[in-house]
């Protein structure tokens, strides 16, 4: 390297960071586990949405029918 000239030295810097693809994989899994945590979050949410109305139309069944016998 003692022999290449600033721009050549530039020029072949950029060329091996263009190359180098050692933290693209870190990335890709990084996305990946953003889209599986938001699945998980927007599923959750509609899931305990329904496990409250759910709960809701027991209890105000019980409710009725506690109401009526008495």
């Amino acid at each position: 390297m003692e022999n290449l000239r600033k721009g050549d030295f530039v020029k072949l810097f950029f060329i091996r960071l263009a190359r180098d693809e050692q933290g693209q994989d870190l990335v890709e899994y990084a996305l990946i586990v953003a889209a599986v945590g938001l699945a998980l979050i927007t599923t959750v949410n509609q899931l305990s949405s329904a496990i409250v109305s759910l709960y809701s139309s027991i209890t105000t069944g019980l409710a009725s029918i506690g109401a009526g016998g008495a």
